[in-house]
């Protein structure tokens, strides 16, 4: 690997805390977590879920504070995701700790433009907080739906879902810039989203961009016992 390789994966790191931080306070407000706490190289959230009590979000940590890290903070249902292949969080971690799904954080500039669902689907709208987009079939059914997060200029997209019933109908196209739209106008300029292996190809079609791998562990959660009803 060259010197200059080296220069240009610097170059577009620089900006991955800032890109981060939007992501995270925007995830936040999503899920109706407790505001982000900084901490060094990242965030803390208390997200109070049952399996995921904790998250420790890091966007430039060195291996030496991962390890430190996964040793202190390591009661169940803590997750920490970071902006790294998933080896180099494995190879860091203790071996308590589980990997998860890698996700990517992508990034998009919002256009403001907005598609109606084919016949016979409607969309719904609610904007509070949260800004929910969520089409229905005829019977007013929800069957696909994503929210908005905000956080300042950045607008985070989250949780976006097509019941398996209506997939292949551009359904996830029509939330999405439907989400677009609505960040817009709110004064969001900026899209951030951590998706899935098989998320990615449905935003990349849609002109959004893969900024960096983000890879996820958690110390799992004993199983409630089963009480007999005897």
């Amino acid at each position: 690997m060259t010197q200059q390789h080296d220069r240009t994966i610097a170059a577009g790191r620089r900006d991955l805390p800032d890109l981060m931080a939007g992501w995270v306070h925007g995830w936040a407000v999503s899920r109706a977590a407790s505001v982000p706490v900084a901490v060094p190289q990242g965030w803390r959230i208390d997200v109070g879920a049952p399996g995921h009590r904790l998250r420790y979000v890091l966007h430039t940590p060195d291996e030496r504070s991962l390890s430190r890290l996964g040793e202190r903070q390591d009661a169940p249902g803590t997750w920490i995701k970071v902006a790294a292949d998933p080896a180099y969080l494995r190879a860091a971690l203790p071996p308590q700790w589980t990997m998860a799904d890698t996700g990517y954080l992508m990034t998009t500039t919002f256009t403001g433009e907005a598609d109606q669902p084919p016949t016979p689907y409607t969309i719904r709208t609610t904007t509070d907080d949260v800004v929910v987009a969520t089409v229905l079939d005829a019977t007013g059914t929800p069957v696909a739906s994503g929210r908005l997060g905000p956080a300042g200029e950045v607008g985070v997209i989250d949780q976006v879902e097509t019941d398996p019933a209506h997939r292949r109908r551009g359904l996830g196209r029509v939330v999405m810039r439907l989400l677009g739209h609505h960040a817009v106008r709110l004064g969001m300029r900026t899209g951030a989203l951590v998706a899935t292996d098989d998320g990615r190809q449905l935003y990349s079609t849609l002109g959004w961009t893969v900024r960096t791998p983000i890879a996820a562990a958690y110390v799992p959660e004993p199983e409630p016992p089963l009480y007999s009803s005897r």
